[in-house]
């Protein structure tokens, strides 16, 4: 344990408390042991968000939970705040959840049963929504917005993805080209999609299953956007399962049998979501595994956006 989380565990009353590292990509994670029960202290990365955009999202995680849903659920510190501060970070505390991931990216699915678990991540996602749209945001609630700029404009959140130095001719021009096509596309659907609040990171390693319980934790990219969107991110590194159709066609019926779901425009946000990550990579490339993780992401980018392509434009 660093001198900063034990300093931050004071704030909590939890001095002395046994904290393991568990994750340290955007944020570094402990896992605390007290007995008030097992919690996850984040140091927050600096300069990726803003307090107020950190104070809003243990509001808003804090509304879901009292919604009904098994998310984290924040731990005021001694002074009754959720966001604290230590030496220069931004620190919080939020219950830990038990449980298992659906899985591993790239590493094969290995859920006794993963249609049945597709359909419960479908149910929870659309139940997750129905709770956003009733959510009335404090004021000063500030989230990022995973919209038409946000994707595609000059400074997407994930950086400009169709100019990653590592792309050759062919498939910067291929990007470029899906980046005008689904430019155009979108502001011709954004009145008939469905917008709000969003988890937009519902990977396999951010669902955790436990008996009967489906949780979702790890909110720190959610924010505004397109309901689609979350849709794709559940189903994108599902791609070369086997199984990928009959988990597309699990998820898709969890989710409508709780909220109505058009799902026309899915190929579209599956290619939008493969081409984030093709922008997301290019800050990380000294890290290990950087090259084979861009290698994988433009790939799936490529096969996605010159599929998207080749349907006809949307008048």
């Amino acid at each position: 344990m660093t001198d900063l989380a034990s300093a931050a565990l004071t704030l909590w009353g939890m001095q002395g408390a046994p904290c393991s590292f568990v994750a340290g990509r955007e944020n570094r994670v402990y896992r605390v042991q007290s007995d008030r029960g097992d919690f996850a202290l984040r140091l927050r990365r600096p300069g990726l968000r803003s307090a107020a955009e950190l104070r809003s999202e243990l509001d808003w995680m804090a509304a879901m939970g009292a919604a009904g849903l098994s998310v984290p659920r924040p731990e005021p510190s001694r002074s009754g705040q959720l966001l604290e501060e230590v030496d220069g970070h931004r620190v919080d505390m939020v219950s830990w959840l038990d449980g298992t991931p659906l899985g591993k990216s790239r590493e094969a699915l290995t859920l006794p049963d993963p249609e049945g678990a597709y359909l419960r991540l479908g149910q929870e996602m659309a139940r997750l929504h129905d709770a956003c749209d009733s959510f009335t945001p404090p004021q000063g609630f500030h989230r990022i917005a995973w919209d038409r700029e946000g994707l595609l404009g000059e400074a997407p959140l994930w950086g400009r993805f169709w100019e990653n130095p590592t792309l050759d001719a062919e498939t910067r021009a291929l990007l470029e080209a899906f980046r005008a096509r689904a430019a155009r596309d979108l502001e011709a659907l954004q009145d008939s999609l469905d917008y709000g609040l969003i988890h937009a990171d519902l990977v396999r390693e951010n669902v955790l299953l436990d008996g009967g319980t489906l949780s979702l934790i790890d909110f720190d990219d959610g924010g505004y956007g397109f309901r689609l969107f979350d849709v794709a991110t559940a189903l994108l590194k599902n791609r070369n399962e086997p199984l990928y159709e009959p988990l597309t066609a699990a998820l898709l019926a969890g989710y409508r049998s709780q909220r109505p779901l058009e799902s026309a425009q899915l190929g579209l946000f599956m290619a939008l979501r493969a081409a984030t990550y093709v922008g997301w990579i290019v800050p990380r490339m000294g890290e290990d595994g950087a090259a084979a993780r861009n290698a994988r992401f433009t790939e799936d980018a490529r096969a996605l956006c010159a599929d998207y392509l080749r349907h006809p434009a949307l008048s």
